[in-house]
């Protein structure tokens, strides 16, 4: 009977791991940062038998509305050529807004989830603070404008997720300057408050700051829990959706 059981919770574990196996999962850096920045990310979630496509960008080279074709595209292409049967986001910081920028023009099919670390949903009061000074635009290229938190920026004109959205902001900062113009908490760059967007189906906060919140181990965990069941391990207790109550239908029918 135990040499039974043990077959057949091998046989379990191989048959969940081939499910997984057959999703992809694109990875997109943030503002002025590179694909190495989620080599973490990359790693711990191929060891959990996810294809990665870990994708680079040119973020300080062009707008937004040209970032999200080029980048949400090249990673939607690398899933397509490893005939992945569902497709999932992570992003970091510029890396989510780029996605809901790609939403806003096209309803790509096969996307399951995606889940956004630190992402500026309502802007960031940094932009609005430094976007005049000398060499900012030089340093962060013309999506780095476009990222404050008037309404006519591409952050709030972008309206609510129609996909199924977590998001995890962070609540430690080691740039104390740039948190001077930032409502707490915050992780340095986005307030928890901006973080958040009508329509997500899961929400929370950790102690985590923004440069960094990719490779850190509780991050990457809530990351991969997320993919999983669609719900963060610890999100009863944090959930603070914008205007609306957690989704019971539609693309958040699982949670």
């Amino acid at each position: 009977m135990k040499t039974q059981t043990i077959i057949l919770l091998i046989a379990t574990s191989l048959y969940s791991l081939a499910c997984v196996s057959k999703e992809c999962v694109v990875l997109l850096h943030g503002l002025a940062r590179s694909s190495s920045s989620m080599d973490e990310m990359e790693q711990k979630l191929t060891r959990a038998g996810y294809y990665v496509a870990n994708i680079d960008y040119p973020s300080t080279q062009k707008p937004i509305s040209e970032l999200a074709e080029i980048a949400v595209n090249d990673g939607l292409n690398e899933c397509k050529k490893n005939d992945a049967n569902s497709i999932n986001f992570v992003t970091h910081s510029l890396g989510g807004i780029l996605v809901r920028q790609y939403y806003k023009n096209h309803q790509p099919y096969n996307v399951k989830r995606v889940v956004m670390l630190g992402p500026p949903n309502q802007g960031s009061e940094v932009i609005d603070n430094l976007k005049d000074t000398p060499g900012f635009e030089l340093m962060n290229g013309p999506a780095g404008m476009q990222l404050g938190t008037r309404e006519i920026d591409i952050p709030k004109s972008l309206g609510p997720v129609n996909f199924d959205l977590g998001v995890i902001a962070g609540t430690r900062s080691i740039n104390l300057i740039l948190s001077t113009f930032l409502p707490d908490p915050d992780d340095g760059k986005v307030s928890v408050e901006s973080a958040k967007v009508e329509g997500m189906c899961g929400f929370i906060s950790l102690p985590v700051t923004h440069p960094l919140m990719m490779g850190n181990n509780e991050v990457i965990a809530e990351v991969a829990y997320f993919l999983r069941y669609g719900r963060f391990r610890n999100e009863a207790a944090t959930i603070n959706h914008l205007s609306t109550d957690p989704k019971v239908d539609g693309f958040c029918a699982d949670h």
